[in-house]
């Protein structure tokens, strides 16, 4: 990872949209949120961390685990246990415990969102910079481009351990976009979840949710949505290009 500005001082760090209109902007680059968003596998998740909270004794149904899919698994375990709780060892175990349950489930189901090939290629085409900005580890992340070949589209990658705090931070999609050289009103992220959608904002950046988890109306005071799509042969995608 190149080494960047502590985001409290980065370049960045706008006020959102100021006063131009979001809908008028020239497309610099586009900012991916991975699970749920490039590859429809948010319920494997679930299942991995509801069975390894329950074995845990967390005593959480299906809504409560799925209301906790943000952030690092750490943060994650943090929130549904408390800070300390685990050692940094057991942390790290736990994860990839969950990691490694999640990818054996999904795998003979990997693939990409229907229309999202031929949306990276055209997009690529026209010079606009891709970027992929992540809560996962490295691990997930690799899974993902490495058995769908598509790494080479994607001139940055962030992912958990690239940021201090994540989603919704501002800081995963700041660094990504710092990494691509583009000014926060001029990159559109696509997202799947709200807290996803608040760190677009908070990093003063257009956002495209994709509905494979969460219904409209859970997004709706997010001012900085342009679209909801299912998935990318959505028309709307045409303008953005």
């Amino acid at each position: 990872m190149n080494s960047l500005l502590p985001i409290a001082h980065c370049p960045l760090t706008i006020p959102y949209l100021r006063k131009k209109s979001r809908d008028m902007m020239k497309t610099s680059a586009l900012l991916f949120d991975l699970n749920g968003t490039m590859i429809n596998d948010m319920a494997y998740h679930i299942k991995a961390w509801y069975q390894i909270l329950n074995d845990l004794k967390a005593g959480l149904n299906w809504e409560q685990v799925k209301s906790q899919m943000y952030g690092k698994n750490s943060e994650l375990l943090d929130r549904v246990f408390g800070r300390e709780h685990f050692t940094d060892e057991q942390v790290k175990e736990i994860s990839m415990d969950k990691e490694r349950r999640y990818q054996q489930a999904y795998k003979p189901h990997l693939r990409l969102i229907e229309g999202l090939p031929e949306f990276l290629q055209k997009a690529s085409g026209k010079g606009i910079g891709l970027a992929i900005g992540s809560a996962a580890i490295p691990f997930n992340i690799d899974f993902v481009l490495d058995n769908l070949s598509i790494r080479h589209y994607f001139r940055a990658i962030v992912s958990a351990d690239d940021v201090t705090v994540s989603k919704p931070d501002p800081e995963t999609y700041l660094r990504a976009a710092a990494l691509l050289k583009a000014d926060a009103p001029s990159c559109i992220v696509f997202e799947d979840a709200p807290k996803g959608v608040e760190a677009a904002f908070n990093a003063g950046m257009r956002c495209v949710v994709l509905t494979t988890l969460h219904e409209k109306d859970e997004f709706s005071h997010y001012s900085n949505v342009i679209s909801f799509i299912s998935d990318y042969t959505d028309p709307s995608l045409v303008s953005l290009l």
